[in-house]
């Protein structure tokens, strides 16, 4: 797995790569953080948070989970965690880009996508038990 410091040198060099007007309102601006984080739920327990967008009283910012990613993707090549750390933070922008917009659907369909994970992820318990 690439180091913690590693992973931000690219966040830094992908983030480099978004219009300047992605930020606008972007006031905590974009966090890496070292540990992993879990999906909260008894039957959400292999699945991890790469990243998120936060809009709170202290402002809107991205967090993304360095702990997350080495545990998921500890295992592939450095191009390949370079790629999901693009497909999250694009992510994430989109959640902020669509809060300005005031409007919500990626966050309906991320909604949408984790009730067939939990449906399907508890079908398997039923059926394991």
């Amino acid at each position: 797995m690439l180091t913690f410091d590693e992973v931000g040198e690219i966040l830094d060099e992908i983030a480099e790569e978004l219009p300047r007007e992605f930020y606008n309102h972007l006031n905590g601006g974009i966090l890496l953080l070292p540990e992993a984080r879990r999906h909260p739920g008894e039957q959400a327990r292999d699945l991890y948070i790469m990243g998120e967008y936060v809009r709170n009283q202290m402002g809107r910012y991205i967090i993304i989970y360095y702990g997350s990613f080495a545990a998921v993707f500890g295992h592939y090549p450095p191009e390949k965690i370079r790629e999901e750390l693009r497909e999250t933070l694009y992510h994430e922008f989109t959640h902020h880009v669509e809060s300005l917009a005031g409007v919500r659907s990626l966050e309906i369909k991320d909604d949408l996508k984790l009730a067939r994970y939990r449906a399907q992820h508890s079908y398997r318990r039923k059926k394991q038990g």
